[in-house]
C-alpha cells in the first residue's frame, strides 16, 4: 500500500486468514493515497462487518481520502461515524477533519471543526493554517499563525510550509520577509520543504531575484523546487528564463511532470515563442506525457497559436483533441480571433461554445467584441440583447486592498 500498488495490497489482504485493525487500516491508507475514496469507504464497512473495530488511525486514513467538493457528502458520513465512536476530539482525527473540510471547500463546516482546536495543539493548528490557505483565506491563516506565536505553541517545518503558501497567495511581501527571518532564527532554512515554500512565496510576489537566491541554496532541488522557480518566471513574463531553466532540467535529467509542461507552455505562449512551445508540446507526445495532458495544456497551445495569428491551426487542434474541449479552450481561440479580426472563425467557435455552454457569458461578450472590432455594430448590439433576453450577466471584476501587520 505504501508503494501505491493497492491492487497487490488488496490481494494480500484477501489471502490473509486472520485480518486485524492494522492490516485493514494499511489498505484504507493505500486507497486514500491514490484518491480512491469510495473503495476506502467500502473497505471500512467490510472491516466493521467482519467484526474488526476501526480505530483513530483507520478513520484518519479514511478522512484523508476525501479531497474534493465531490467527496463532501461521504466526508460528512465519515465524520458522523467518528462522532459516534467518540473520536472527534482526538488530535489526529481532528487535524484530518480540518484538512478534509478545507480540501472539500466547505468553509462553514471547517469553521465548526476549527472551534474545537486547542491553541496548544500544534498538529491541529498546522492543519488550520494549511486549511485556511487552501480555502483562500491567507490573511486569516497569518492571524492564526500570530495566535500560535502568542500562545507559545511550537512551530515546525509544516507550520512554515503552510504559512508561506498562504502568504504567497494573498498576504504582503513584508509579512513574508518577517516569516523568512523567523525561519532563519529557528533553524529551518535548510529544510527542502521550507525552501520550496520560500521560493514559491517570493516568486508569487514578483521577487524573482530572491526566489532565485533561495533556489541556489537548495542542496538537492526536487521537482517542486524546479516548478516553484518556473512558476515565478512564468507568472511574471520571464519566458526566455523559463526555457533556460527547463533546458537545465533536461540536461540534469530531472523528470518533468504535467505541471512543468503547463508552466513552460504558458511561458512560451506569453513570450511568443511559438516554435519552442510546439517543440515542447511534441516532447509531451514522444515522452508519453500527452496521455495525461489536461485541458489546460491544450488551452495553452491554442493560445500560443492564436496569439501568433495561426488561427486555422488552433481551430484544427481543437477539432482533433482526444478530450472534450472546455470553455477555456474556446475562450483562448475567441480572444485570438478578436485580436486578429477573424470574424469567420469567431462565429464558428462561438456557435459551438454556446451549444455546449448556453449560459456562458464569455462567449457572448467575446462575440460581441469581435463584431464591434470588425465594424458590425448592429450585430454586436444584437448579441448583447440576446444575452439580456436569456438573463445572462457578465460577472463583474473585483480587487482588494490589504493592511500590514507585524509578526509577534
Amino acid at each position: 500500500a505504501k508503494c501505491r500498488d493497492v491492487s497487490a495490497a488488496q490481494r494480500v489482504l484477501e489471502e490473509m486468514e486472520e485480518k486485524n485493525v492494522a492490516t485493514f487500516t494499511a489498505l484504507v491508507g493505500g486507497f486514500a493515497s491514490v484518491g480512491r475514496a469510495r473503495e476506502a469507504m467500502v473497505l471500512v464497512r467490510e472491516m466493521e462487518q467482519s467484526g474488526v473495530a476501526p480505530n483513530m488511525m483507520t478513520y484518519s486514513s479514511l478522512l484523508s481520502s476525501f479531497a474534493s467538493p465531490e467527496d463532501l457528502s461521504h466526508g460528512r458520513q465519515a465524520h458522523c461515524a467518528v462522532v459516534k465512536k467518540g473520536l472527534e476530539h482526538n488530535p489526529y482525527v481532528l487535524s484530518t477533519l480540518v484538512t478534509m473540510y478545507s480540501k472539500c471547500g466547505s468553509l462553514e463546516e471547517f469553521r465548526k471543526v476549527q472551534m474545537a482546536v486547542s491553541c496548544q495543539d500544534q498538529v491541529s493548528l498546522n492543519s488550520v493554517i494549511s486549511g485556511l490557505s487552501c480555502l483562500g483565506r491567507g490573511n486569516e491563516a497569518f492571524q492564526q499563525f500570530l495566535e500560535m506565536r502568542r500562545h507559545g505553541a511550537d512551530t515546525d517545518m509544516f507550520t512554515f510550509g503552510s504559512m508561506l503558501k498562504a502568504i504567497g497567495s494573498s498576504s504582503s511581501l513584508l509579512e513574508g520577509r518577517q516569516v523568512h527571518a523567523l525561519i532563519l532564527k529557528t533553524g529551518y532554512e535548510s529544510d527542502v520543504n521550507v525552501q520550496n515554500g520560500l521560493i514559491s512565496m517570493y516568486a508569487r510576489r514578483g521577487e524573482i531575484g530572491e526566489a532565485r537566491d533561495v533556489f541556489a541554496l537548495v542542496e538537492a532541488p526536487d521537482l517542486v523546487s524546479w516548478n516553484s522557480l518556473l512558476t515565478g518566471y512564468a507568472q511574471h513574463g520571464y519566458g526566455k528564463e523559463v526555457v533556460e531553466v527547463f533546458e537545465q532540467m533536461r540536461r540534469l535529467n530531472v523528470q518533468p511532470d504535467n505541471t512543468t509542461f503547463l508552466l513552460v507552455l504558458t511561458a512560451c505562449s506569453h513570450a511568443g515563442l511559438v516554435d519552442t512551445g510546439l517543440e515542447y508540446f511534441n516532447l509531451m507526445k514522444t515522452n508519453g506525457f500527452l496521455a495525461g495532458a489536461r485541458l489546460e495544456h491544450y488551452t495553452c497551445v491554442v493560445d500560443l497559436l492564436g496569439r501568433a495569428g495561426h488561427l486555422q491551426e488552433a481551430e484544427a487542434l481543437i477539432n482533433d483533441m482526444p478530450i472534450a474541449p472546455g470553455v477555456s479552450v474556446y475562450r483562448a481561440l475567441l480572444s485570438a480571433c478578436q485580436i486578429h479580426g477573424n470574424l469567420e472563425i469567431a462565429i464558428r467557435v462561438t456557435t459551438r461554445l454556446i451549444e455546449l455552454y448556453p449560459h456562458d457569458s464569455s462567449a457572448h461578450v467575446q462575440l460581441s467584441k469581435a463584431f464591434a472590432g470588425d465594424g458590425h455594430w448592429g450585430d454586436a448590439a444584437e448579441v448583447r440583447e440576446a444575452m439580456a433576453g436569456k438573463g445572462i450577466v457578465k460577472n463583474p471584476a473585483w480587487s482588494c486592498v490589504e493592511d500590514r501587520v507585524q509578526v509577534g
